[in-house]
């Protein structure tokens, strides 16, 4: 195939330009700024534009296909060209399902914990050697790129995301794969920019679920309320298989899973964690691992990137940072850090970054979800609010939203980091939890914080 990306630089974008790359066809691409790591990998596969901008000549009618990112505008003047030689426009997860529809799609969705999921069944499949295509939302170990596709292979694994699929396509991306196998791991309001109402953004998993090819199956979270609700209510002809977090103890910082065998010891920790294993097991039986194997690879899953990520330990101190921003994320990663350690002083902090975590309006759901740290930081930045072109948020605001009165509030990068520094981290865990990085925090420095 001859296909042109418009906006090839973002993080799902880019990788899919070079998984079509490496099978085969020819790829080219503009955007109007490309950072790192995407840059790098598209120059080392010599995907790169030339110059950074927008280029309507680049759009011939010699192209078979144009696959169109979130980062372009309606008014791209590529995009309009596209338009004017009706060449067939895709958006990512279109062409995704294009790409892969005769083949068996096991799409893992839920507002929360399917990166990690899907990270955890492609760790367990390249364990064991079983060769699938997929398309994950974080760099894995032992993976070079974060999007597969071939010809050959029977299955592909794929990241359900919900948010919108293009500026000209505003159905949310896992309402297009049409999966033979899905998952369902939470749902906990997200994306308000998109979904302005809790309705709203719960309707959205209904019609996941209608998608679901007829005769597939849905393996469920029952222990998530509005997920079981949810899929209980769905007349679609599927399957319905709930599965439980396990039982499982803590001895010594280390986490020991039960099963049939005896007591496992796991890299991941956290309740959450332990949920997404239940669910990654149930699909990894379903493509044909048993029990015994699925344990023996999971044992060495060290966890997605930038999932509960470990900066730096020692015998008494440990760092991780998260991704976590949403406030079901934010209470399930506090709470993971605290159990696993439960005699030390838990720091935790968090910056405001996303658009929803930065609205006046939904800041009340985060109540809480600091609790379990001894001590709690909230970082957010009055220009990033102002650049999201949001209403003003005072740090009254946020102290009242979290409902805790000794809450740290700093919006100032200098200040914040001073703190930081400033502190003795022994018999401590520090947590950095951040989709963004607290105004220029070089996370390699935090490592000389824990001695």
């Amino acid at each position: 195939m001859n296909v042109h990306f418009i906006a090839i630089g973002g993080s799902a974008m880019h990788n899919l330009a070079i998984a079509l790359h490496n099978k085969g066809s020819q790829v080219t691409g503009s955007d109007d700024t490309i950072f790192e790591p995407s840059k790098s990998r598209l120059d080392a596969k010599g995907l790169l534009p030339q110059e950074f901008g927008w280029f309507p000549e680049k759009v011939t009618s010699n192209l078979d296909a144009i696959v169109l990112g979130m980062h372009a505008k309606k008014d791209n003047p590529e995009l309009l060209k596209a338009q004017e030689l009706n060449l067939k426009i895709y958006s990512y997860p279109e062409f995704i399902y294009e790409q892969s529809k005769h083949k068996t799609r096991v799409v893992i969705g839920g507002s929360h914990g399917k990166t990690t999921i899907t990270s955890m069944i492609l760790h367990v499949m390249h364990y064991h050697d079983r060769d699938v295509d997929y398309m994950v939302g974080a760099q894995l170990e032992g993976f070079d790129v974060m999007v597969k596709l071939t010809e050959d292979n029977d299955f592909i694994v794929l990241e359900g995301d919900e948010y919108l699929s293009s500026p000209i396509d505003r159905r949310p991306k896992f309402h297009l794969y049409k999966p033979n196998i899905a998952l369902l791991s939470g749902i906990a309001w997200d994306h308000i920019n998109v979904f302005p109402t809790y309705e709203n953004y719960v309707e959205q998993f209904s019609i996941f679920l209608d998608s679901i090819v007829q005769g597939g199956s849905i393996n469920y979270n029952e222990e998530d309320p509005e997920v079981k609700r949810v899929v209980e209510a769905s007349d679609n002809q599927i399957r319905k298989l709930a599965y439980q977090t396990p039982e499982y103890r803590i001895e010594n910082g280390q986490t020991l899973l039960a099963t049939s065998e005896g007591d496992l010891p796991i890299e991941v920790f956290g309740k959450h964690n332990l949920n997404n294993l239940a669910g990654a097991k149930w699909i990894c039986q379903h493509m044909g691992i048993d029990e015994d194997d699925f344990y023996e690879a999971i044992s060495t899953f060290k966890g997605a990137s930038n999932r509960l990520e470990k900066i730096i330990e020692t015998p008494t101190s440990v760092a991780y940072k998260d991704f976590a921003h949403s406030p079901s994320k934010v209470e399930a990663t506090t709470n993971a850090l605290k159990a696993q350690y439960p005699d030390r002083t838990l720091v935790a902090c968090l910056e405001l970054h996303t658009y929803s975590s930065l609205n006046a309006e939904f800041l009340k759901e985060y109540k809480g979800a600091l609790d379990a740290a001894d001590v709690a930081v909230v970082f957010y930045s009055p220009h990033a609010v102002e650049i999201k072109k949001l209403k003003a948020i005072s740090s009254e605001q946020i102290a009242n939203a979290f409902q805790r009165e000794d809450l740290i509030i700093y919006t100032n990068p200098d200040e914040f980091k001073t703190f930081l520094f400033s502190q003795e981290f022994n018999d401590t865990s520090l947590l950095l939890m951040s989709s963004g990085d607290y105004g220029g925090l070089d996370f390699k420095e935090v490592k000389n914080l824990i001695t």
